[in-house]
C-alpha cells in the first residue's frame, strides 16, 4: 500500500499566487548583466538556454501580476489599453522557441524588464487613484 505526503492544491485563480511577492532583485539583476553582454562570451548553448527558462519563469510570473492588477482597470482607459498590449506582445514572446544564443537570452530579459516597468505603472496608478 503507498501512501502520500503531498497534497494537491487546486488554486486555477492563482489567489494564492496573488498573495506572494515576487522575489524582484535577483532578477533584475540577471537582466542587466544579460543585456550588458557585447558577445557570446563564454557561455555554452546549455547555460542560455537555463538563463533563457528562468527569464521566462519569470516574466510568467510578473505577467500574471499585471493580468491581475489590469483587471481593476477601467475598460476603455489607456493604461488599461497599454497594458493588454504589453501582456499580448508577452504571449507572443514567451511561446517562441528557445535558442540558445546571447540574442535570445537578452530578447527574454528586456521582456521581463517591459513587464516590470508597466507593472511598476500600475502600482503607482493605484496609489494615485488612492490618495
Amino acid at each position: 500500500m503507498h501512501t502520500s505526503t503531498h497534497t494537491v492544491l487546486h488554486d486555477p485563480g492563482g489567489l494564492i499566487e496573488a498573495g506572494l511577492p515576487l522575489d524582484r532583485a535577483p532578477y533584475e539583476s540577471l537582466v542587466t548583466a544579460v543585456l550588458a553582454w557585447s558577445g557570446e562570451d563564454a557561455l555554452t548553448t546549455c547555460d542560455l538556454e537555463q538563463i533563457a527558462l528562468q527569464l521566462i519563469g519569470h516574466a510568467r510570473a510578473v505577467a500574471a501580476d499585471v493580468r491581475r492588477r489590469a483587471t481593476r482597470l477601467l475598460t476603455d482607459s489607456g493604461p488599461k489599453a497599454l497594458t493588454d498590449v504589453v501582456l499580448t506582445e508577452a504571449e507572443g514572446r514567451l511561446s517562441a522557441a528557445i535558442e540558445g544564443t546571447v540574442p535570445c537570452v537578452q530578447n527574454r530579459a528586456r521582456l521581463v524588464r517591459a513587464l516590470y516597468e508597466r507593472l511598476d505603472r500600475l502600482e503607482a496608478a493605484a496609489l494615485t487613484r488612492g490618495a
